[in-house]
């Protein structure tokens, strides 16, 4: 099992810390308020990161979320990648690949999904989607339907885009077979991609912390100087790591067509869990600051908290994990 990243993922991931960096400031950031960023949205895509997403699997895109979580950055990125780019040239057909693809190549078109696992009263960044991936009630094959539609915008923790609106189911093309294999599937994968994105909204949230701890002083010491601080910031580390490796590990099997069902659950579990572990922690170590809501940790904290949310409560992700180890048991 090698996790280390191929030439091709390396310059994606370098190209797009590059990107994200240059334009995901804080600044920017404010001025988005719940809205995307689109200038930053057509860098994306000019640069070929989200064309890249169909070379390097998805291990590269978690690669690559975890840069767009590092800045919580306002784009869809990870959503279209995952819910169009992947779910496309995964399991549409030769016509759909190519009628679809290149408008997800360039960013014109975007998609997200409606999985009842991810939430059943909102859509995160509806307000940019083209289409929406959603898996039909009884068979939950899925189906990408068009938003033709006024979308309703919704408030949520994370300024994520987020809305409602009435789909025409009639309007949709069957995106794979009958059945729930390409929904299970697909949102395997969308867990593995987003706990990526909470990997780096804690390594983002961390990197933070420690800055601002190695600089301040108190009574003439550094705050990381503290031995309760140390110990703090050191948790969140293997939080953060646990989160980085467990999905992975989950995205290698997924790109080497080996079974990772049962990976993707751990991974959500550890994203949503730790995560909102790691992003209080990142929060607390700023002291007053952390309680600013215009200081930059603070975003992190409302993102790792908004994972939290659409990745699922603890407890359901360990019952489907052990629903699924109870079925191989069984097998």
């Amino acid at each position: 099992m090698d996790f280390d990243p191929t030439e091709e993922q390396a310059a994606a991931r370098d190209l797009a810390a590059r990107i994200f960096a240059d334009l995901a400031t804080h600044e920017r950031l404010a001025a988005a308020g719940t809205g995307s960023d689109a200038e930053l949205w057509k860098a994306l895509c000019a640069a070929g990161l989200v064309e890249a997403v169909e070379e390097t699997g998805l291990l590269g895109l978690v690669l690559l979320a975890e840069e767009q979580g590092r800045t919580t950055a306002q784009v869809p990125f990870t959503a279209s990648a995952v819910y169009g780019v992947l779910a496309v040239a995964r399991y549409g057909t030769p016509e759909q690949r190519d009628r679809l693809l290149p408008g997800l190549r360039a960013g014109t078109t975007v998609v997200t999904g409606a999985f009842p696992a991810s939430s059943a009263d909102w859509v995160p960044w509806l307000r940019d989607a083209t289409h929406v991936l959603v898996p039909e009630p009884a068979t939950r094959a899925l189906h990408l339907v068009p938003v033709t539609g006024p979308v309703e915008p919704v408030a949520l923790t994370a300024p994520w885009a987020a809305g409602r609106t009435a789909l025409d189911p009639a309007a949709g093309e069957r995106i794979g077979g009958p059945g729930p294999h390409a929904y299970e599937d697909v949102l395997a994968a969308a867990r593995i991609a987003f706990a990526g994105l909470q990997a780096g909204v804690c390594a983002g949230s961390l990197a933070r912390a420690v800055a601002h701890t190695s600089t301040r002083e108190q009574f003439g010491h550094p705050l990381s100087s503290n031995q309760g601080v140390q110990l703090r910031a050191a948790d969140a580390h293997m939080d953060t790591e646990s989160i980085r490796v467990t999905a992975y590990e989950a995205a290698w099997r997924h790109d080497r067509g080996l079974p990772f069902a049962e990976h993707a659950l751990t991974a959500a579990w550890w994203a949503a869990e730790a995560g909102k572990r790691v992003v209080h922690a990142g929060q607390h170590l700023h002291g007053g600051l952390g309680a600013d809501l215009d200081h930059p940790v603070h975003r992190h904290f409302l993102w790792g908290r908004q994972l939290d949310a659409y990745l699922g409560c603890g407890t359901e992700l360990l019952a489907g994990l052990g629903d699924l180890l109870a079925k191989g048991d069984a097998a």
